[in-house]
């Protein structure tokens, strides 16, 4: 985003101090202030006769809602966009999300805000040119109550737009379930899409497949609801990715597995995981009272309650050599979980327990989908 600082008034321009966290400004003239401003920026501007030399290039800013493991931080700090605000409201997504964004920071003034979106006032939440959110599910969902706006957990929507009311960001990206399109006879989309459209944004929305587009073998489909405020950027802007081939699901496996992953003789359930669990790069869901194959070559969507015992539980036959000799009927790891999120290598993984870790990785957004849609936008922007 360019910005020509000449064209501003004194208090247009303590606001921009505001949002970069300049001080000492309170004494000081227009003239004075952009100077303040342009050592921070990097950029030359003339300040005797006011012409300008040069434009102050703005990095462009977002703020991750509901951010949980931070998917949209992660893709979008690939496109050298800055994250400037996150919340969430499970202590656990903070963990996480300051382990790999802020160097475990443990200042709970620091770092993700750990606060329902509900009790934050818009004043607080920085200026932004991007506004993300993978806002809560469970209202829409089939595997919930589908309940709707009905739902206290939807109604963070209704804040979402107090939130675009107040500092009007370019371009806002929403993320939920696919049942979204079709919940409540379609009327909760069209109530979604009406109250963006009539902010002025322009919106295009689809429904993408992780597996489809990503290479990544995990069924996952969400529908991303995109909404730009620049008709020319809308008019260059399609989620019309292509396929591309997906890879083994042992591609994406650990070659060290802890014994507490494999079932044995010993499991309430192992008659029945031996009888259905047969064939290896196949990833099977125990789900509680019998295993179901999944025969797309594919792990079945992950979810948060994978990790809670005995309901989609993913399962492989691993027979591989190596690991000390292990092999047989196992659980996905929650490493290899976030694997098949699209989650790098490098990302962190603290020390929680499973049934957290697996809860974390079956909410979050994929992120080589969210990539694709990240690398796409700014380049329009």
């Amino acid at each position: 985003m360019i910005t020509d600082l000449s064209t501003k008034t004194r208090d247009e321009l303590i606001v921009i101090c505001k949002d970069m966290k300049i001080k000492g400004y309170s004494r000081k003239n227009k003239n004075e202030i952009v100077q303040m401003i342009e050592k921070v920026t990097g950029k030359v501007i003339e300040k005797v006769t006011g012409k300008v030399t040069g434009k102050v290039t703005e990095n462009i800013r977002m703020i991750d809602l509901f951010a949980g493991t931070g998917a949209f931080t992660w893709a979008f700090k690939q496109c050298n966009c800055e994250t400037v605000f996150s919340n969430d409201i499970m202590s656990h997504s903070k963990t996480i999300y300051d382990l790999n964004f802020h160097g475990n920071n443990e200042d709970t003034n620091n770092g993700l805000l750990l606060q329902d979106l509900n009790d934050i006032e818009v004043d607080d939440i920085p200026n932004h040119d991007i506004l993300t959110g993978g806002f809560p599910c469970q209202p829409f969902s089939i595997a919930g109550n589908q309940e709707g706006f009905h739902d206290t957990r939807s109604n963070v929507f209704w804040k979402i737009l107090e939130i675009i009311d107040h500092h009007k960001p370019r371009v806002v990206i929403l993320e939920n379930v696919k049942n979204l399109v079709t919940h409540d006879n379609k009327r909760t989309l069209k109530t979604i899409l009406e109250n963006l459209s009539n902010r002025g944004y322009h919106i295009t929305h689809k429904i993408l497949n992780t597996a489809e587009i990503t290479g990544i073998p995990q069924h996952r489909e969400r529908i991303y609801i995109v909404c730009m405020k620049q008709k020319d950027v809308y008019d260059k802007f399609n989620m019309d990715f292509p396929s591309i081939p997906k890879k083994k699901i042992s591609a994406y496996l650990e070659s060290e597995i802890p014994e507490k992953y494999f079932y044995t003789n010993k499991s309430s359930t192992w008659d029945l995981l031996t009888e259905n669990v047969t064939k290896s790069d196949t990833v099977y869901q125990y789900r509680r009272v019998y295993v179901r194959e999944n025969k797309s070559s594919e792990c079945p969507t992950l979810t948060a309650n994978m990790g809670t015992g005995g309901h989609n539980v993913p399962i492989i036959l691993d027979e591989r050599k190596g690991n000390e000799g292990r092999q047989g009927i196992r659980k996905l790891t929650p490493r290899e979980c976030f694997n098949l999120q699209g989650f790098p290598a490098e990302y962190k993984l603290p020390e929680l327990a499973d049934s957290n870790l697996y809860k974390l990785a079956g909410n979050a957004v994929s992120v080589p989908v969210v990539q694709l849609i990240a690398n796409r936008l700014m380049k329009l922007m």
